[in-house]
């Protein structure tokens, strides 16, 4: 059997690899993603692919894949694996899911009361010998806010789970969900999207990138947003109209946004969000702790394994 990974995965779970299959069948490249022809290359004799979300997994290295039966991915979202495909070919995706969600859940909420407080990015004022102590004490406190959840699966329910720890009241709209469902113990259920935008002091979007959700916060979404409120995406890029966003941060109509992912990563040099006040933006690692890491790693690896055994 021949493993090949295409991007940084935990050295611990590469040995379990290794010691199942053999040192020698285990391609280990955490640079393969950046190398087209040699992927494919590699690709071609493996019978298990892992990846995070940088390798597209369809049309040339699809093709590539000659004997592959499982796709493994570091993480939970598949729109970089084109998985009908996969799966008409005899593949079995695999996916990590659940072992991320405690990683995503603390950036959201670590991100929120940053951008609630306010208080937070003044470093290079008070290093200069400023003193902003007026223009910071309004912060608004977490307790008591609404967050409000768009999709409800794991990640969203252990975000609700850390919000509740907080004293914030959390809703959630997830028409996927039918109403008598269990989880609903954890979050009131909005039944319109709508009404949980217009009431929500904090959103955290949790759902996958299709054509339902492609610019689902467009203008007229982010407008009829509560004026101050705060604006996360942790999911997938596309899902915000990114020039309706950073209009509504320079206007002041929303209180904040911390922004995960893009609808082209990595960003461009000239982008919308330059000049953008209470903006937090990261490079797409939400989901990527060091325990989150070794999380992800290990279920994929012993996934893998129980599929070629």
């Amino acid at each position: 059997m021949r493993i090949v990974i295409t991007e940084f995965m935990d050295d611990d779970a590469v040995a379990t690899l290794s010691s199942a299959f053999g040192a020698g069948n285990v391609i280990y490249d955490p640079t393969l993603v950046d190398q087209p022809d040699a992927l494919a290359a590699a690709a071609a004799d493996c019978d298990a692919l892992i990846v995070r979300n940088r390798t597209q997994v369809r049309g040339a290295l699809l093709d590539a894949c000659k004997r592959a039966r499982v796709i493994g991915r570091l993480g939970v979202g598949l729109d970089n694996i084109d998985v009908v495909a996969c799966e008409a070919r005899g593949m079995r995706v695999i996916p990590a899911t659940g072992a991320n969600a405690l990683a995503v859940a603390e950036y959201v909420i670590a991100t929120a009361m940053m951008l609630r407080r306010a208080s937070y990015l003044s470093t290079a004022d008070v290093v200069a010998g400023k003193w902003p102590r007026n223009a910071l004490s309004a912060g608004r406190e977490t307790a008591g806010s609404t967050l409000g959840l768009i999709g409800y699966g794991a990640i969203g329910q252990m975000t609700g789970a850390l919000a509740h720890g907080l004293g914030m009241k959390v809703i959630a709209y997830d028409p996927a969900l039918p109403q008598g469902h269990a989880v609903w113990g954890g979050a009131a259920r909005c039944t319109d999207l709508a009404t949980l935008i217009t009431t929500a002091d904090v959103i955290s979007l949790h759902v996958p990138l299709v054509d339902a959700t492609r610019n689902l916060f467009n203008a007229e979404r982010i407008d009829a947003m509560k004026r101050g409120a705060i604006l996360i995406n942790t999911a997938r890029g596309g899902i915000i109209d990114e020039a309706a966003l950073a209009a509504a941060l320079k206007s002041g109509h929303l209180g904040g946004a911390a922004i995960d992912v893009f609808a082209t990563e990595p960003l461009l040099a000239s982008d919308v969000f330059a000049g953008c006040p209470n903006l937090i933006l990261t490079p797409h690692i939400a989901g990527v702790s060091f325990e989150a890491n070794v999380r992800v790693s290990s279920m994929i690896a012993d996934a893998v394994i129980q599929a070629l055994k």
